[in-house]
């Protein structure tokens, strides 16, 4: 089985990325495990354009399709995101906005392999965890939408740096224990 996890930060050193490479540490004896970095990829803001409602495809050529063969090939998909803001980095909304050719809500649409399930981590660095839980139901929104599974998600509250993840290390892999 494979496991695709997802640092949905335009950061590609910090707490987001200590705590993806956590999980990929305490999943790949047991996945066939790949990292990426949403930063990484060139994804355009999506134009509204609803062409895709009509043809199940984007008018827009860029990374998307790339960054969905990677959900295709995966059984597992975990998104690790930071709050921006109280929700998502732009980078990752943009990504899940070009997903609308995959969206459940209207016909025809694309589709993913079917039997996938979905995890999500959500960090801040604020000790409230409401602000987790919005970023966690913005992904497990778009999860539904593409008919993946949502199987479980982790919290983590004052979390600002990379060096504040160590602290919280066995709750991540408490977490991977259930994925």
């Amino acid at each position: 089985m494979k496991a695709l996890i997802i640092n949905c930060s335009p950061v590609k050193t910090g707490a987001t990325a200590k705590i993806a490479e956590i999980v990929n540490d305490e999943l790949k004896d047991r996945y066939d495990t790949k990292c990426i970095c949403i930063d990484d990829y060139d994804i355009a803001f999506c134009k509204g354009c609803r062409s895709c409602h009509k043809t199940a495809r984007c008018v827009m050529e860029d990374d998307t399709l790339t960054v969905m063969n990677e959900f295709e090939e995966a059984d597992i998909i975990i998104c690790v995101s930071p709050s921006y803001w109280a929700d998502i980095p732009g980078q990752f909304k943009s990504f899940i906005d070009r997903c609308t050719p995959w969206c459940n809500t209207h016909e025809p649409h694309a589709k993913i392999k079917p039997g996938k399930k979905g995890y999500a981590i959500a960090l801040r660095t604020g000790p409230g965890m409401p602000e987790c839980e919005r970023i966690i139901g913005s992904i497990e929104h778009f999860y539904g939408h593409l008919e993946i599974e949502c199987a479980g998600h982790l919290g983590l509250t004052s979390v600002e740096y990379k060096e504040e993840v160590e602290p919280r290390k066995q709750e991540i892999i408490e977490f991977c224990k259930a994925v």
